[in-house]
């Protein structure tokens, strides 16, 4: 498909009157996109007017496998129209028996991962929450050690983990317990990894608590595309095993094959304690999450940790259907590798041509950081005004993301990156 340039770009005033008047200021995507979606398919939205564009978005990472998926939605739509459970808090229904048999003998097992699997509720929050209460209740400790431009979402125990002061400051009460270290390359590779960590673990006049666990995000996705190297995660895993401290990563974006392989983590050859996955595990855009534990951590009482929406059944049925499809074999992680590859290769192109600007990312997420940080926004709002959707990240939004659905075609990555290579230009220029 071809990507149309808007005749006439469109405004926020040309969304309907109720947004301004009923719906909260809080509201943000309708800004940056201002006209009224309608119609999805695989990797295109189509608003009310018709008009077409490229998703590089894909719902912020959910929608991996493209939007209305024709090989998830027939065994949704069955299970709808059979009147089988949709809503069951955390009681046993076949669709949620046949996720776990489906992610065990798909995800876990073939990967060597002893894991039990919690639904914490619906969301990547929900996950890392889950996470956070089970390393202080395993432990008995209380300090969580965070990473510098660190997102793991908005509730306040996730917030207090989170490195973006401006999310930060929306909580309006002090967030404690909780001590940030540098990410990695974060002084440029001036400071050796890990030294100030070290320093202040063995240091009695430090004044850090013993922590209770770390959690990471092997690439930092609203921090703005920074990659941890596999070293640096590896040293990071061996620091922890050391020192008696739980290793948590966060999955939530970068999992479900973002990077390549199922999780993000794989190719670093850690095994973390905890896992907190979401997003695109659903495999359909539907509410599900994951936290994923070692099996000797699994202390929890019965209902010590619920909530009502743990068991969603639909996003059960669409979560198998996208492991059997998806899953089976490597060739679906081997594809997203190249595509990539190919996505990292057309940026560097486009940075080699411009000053100022840098490639960034790994995996299908990529992106480009501008020097000049305001740009970043221009050239997103360049690229919507001709059809391909793309957002900003980075503690100064400095950062342009590309998160396209896994399965987009080679054609329409290209054809998008065309138009990401014009917004470009014509923002520079």
């Amino acid at each position: 498909m071809s990507i149309p340039t808007l005749t006439t770009p469109v405004a926020e005033s040309d969304l309907p009157d109720v947004y301004d008047s009923v719906e909260s200021e809080v509201r943000s995507y309708c800004r940056s996109w201002p006209t009224t979606m309608e119609v999805a398919q695989g990797s295109w939205l189509t608003d009310v007017a018709g008009r077409r564009y490229l998703d590089f978005f894909a719902g912020a990472g959910a929608l991996n496998y493209g939007h209305n998926n024709p090989a998830l939605k027939q065994p949704l739509l069955d299970y709808l129209a059979s009147d089988m459970i949709v809503h069951s808090l955390d009681m046993a229904t076949s669709a949620k028996t046949n996720f776990l048999e489906t992610f065990e003998r798909l995800i876990l097992r073939p990967r060597g991962l002893d894991y039990k699997v919690q639904f914490p509720g619906p969301t990547g929050a929900n996950s890392v929450e889950a996470a956070l209460k089970l390393a202080r209740k395993v432990t008995g400790r209380e300090s969580i050690i965070n990473f510098t431009n660190a997102f793991h979402g908005m509730t306040l125990g996730a917030l207090s983990v989170t490195g973006n002061s401006m999310k930060r400051a929306g909580a309006g009460i002090p967030l404690v317990h909780s001590t940030p270290m540098p990410y990695d390359n974060y002084f440029g590779g001036v400071t050796e990894d890990f030294h100030w960590f070290e320093r202040v673990l063995d240091d009695s006049g430090g004044g850090l608590n013993h922590p209770a666990a770390v959690i990471v995000e092997t690439v930092q996705g609203e921090g703005g595309l920074n990659v941890a190297r596999a070293e640096w995660l590896q040293a990071l895993a061996e620091l922890c095993r050391r020192r008696d401290i739980l290793l948590i990563v966060d999955d939530v974006q970068m999992g479900c094959g973002r990077t390549g392989k199922f999780f993000s983590f794989e190719e670093a050859g850690i095994v973390p304690d905890i896992v907190t996955v979401s997003k695109s595990i659903s495999g359909y855009g539907l509410p599900m999450a994951l936290t994923l534990f070692r099996r000797e951590l699994d202390v929890w009482a019965p209902g010590e940790h619920n909530g009502t929406f743990r068991g969603h059944n639909p996003a059960f049925v669409t979560a198998t259907q996208a492991l059997e499809t998806y899953w089976s074999t490597e060739s679906f992680a081997d594809k997203t590798a190249a595509k990539g590859r190919q996505v990292r290769d057309r940026l560097e192109g486009i940075a080699a041509t411009h000053q100022g600007i840098t490639a960034r990312g790994r995996g299908m997420a990529q992106g480009l950081k501008f020097a000049e940080t305001s740009l970043a926004a221009a050239v997103c709002r360049a690229a919507s005004d001709r059809g391909v959707l793309m957002e900003t990240s980075g503690p100064t939004d400095e950062v342009v993301k590309l998160l396209p659905p896994l399965t987009t075609t080679e054609s329409d990555l290209d054809e998008g990156i065309d138009v990401l290579a014009e917004a470009v230009a014509v923002t520079l220029s």
